[in-house]
């Protein structure tokens, strides 16, 4: 499985303010980008937190792009995906409509009226990991379920996890022209931190995009 991250954060490296509300940090060309990313992808995947705090519907908006992915004999939509440790995914979430089907990470230890839940909302719910989602465990069943590109959108407590576990590729980083601050402002990659063993990129490309710049990276993984 190839695994790209994909953010925007401000200059100041916040994708979101203390509030934790999503926030416009790009521009149109950028939603563009992203939006042909998305449909090159097999699957978008998000943290609940993201869930919970945007409600994103993680589907492709430009119909030329779901007209091309059924011409491939794909669905209009790549697969969604929601990592959800400690079951906190609402039956009424907009990745759980009809629109995509969806996936939900989440640990042995859930409840089983949980996996029913999820189950009669339309979700297809992948157990890894005795109390929290086994993050290669996971990514692993999803490959068994064909999944062989993989989006992932946020938030940073994930973004920090699949570093953690050495299964980021690519990450692409939009920057831009807004200072948000705040020291609980979730950033990049939050989580526990790198104290050692950081991981190592390899600049592939600057690119001046909207009114900020979109960095690529590739990720060197031992």
């Amino acid at each position: 499985m190839y695994v790209v991250v994909n953010a925007a954060m401000s200059a100041d490296g916040k994708l979101a303010s203390r509030r934790r509300k999503q926030l416009a940090i790009s521009g149109p060309d950028d939603f563009d980008r992203v939006d042909q990313l998305r449909a090159d992808s097999d699957a978008v995947m998000v943290g609940v937190g993201t869930v919970l705090a945007d409600d994103p519907s993680l589907t492709v908006k430009d119909e030329a792009r779901n007209a091309e992915r059924r011409d491939r004999g794909l669905a209009e939509n790549p697969a969604r995906v929601v990592a959800d440790s400690r079951i906190r995914t609402p039956p009424d979430a907009a990745v759980l409509d009809d629109a995509a089907e969806t996936y939900l990470l989440t640990s042995e230890a859930a409840p089983t009226d949980f996996i029913e839940q999820m189950e009669e909302a339309g979700a297809y719910v992948l157990a890894a990991g005795e109390d929290r989602v086994d993050l290669k465990t996971a990514l692993a069943k999803l490959e068994g379920e064909g999944v062989d590109r993989l989006m992932v959108e946020g938030g940073g407590e994930l973004i920090f996890g699949l570093f953690e576990a050495g299964l980021v590729d690519e990450l692409r980083v939009y920057v831009g022209a807004k200072v948000l601050g705040g020291r609980d402002a979730p950033t990049l990659a939050d989580g526990d931190g790198f104290v050692e063993s950081f991981p190592e990129l390899t600049l592939e490309s600057v690119e001046q995009v909207d009114d900020g710049v979109l960095l690529t990276w590739t990720v060197q993984n031992s």
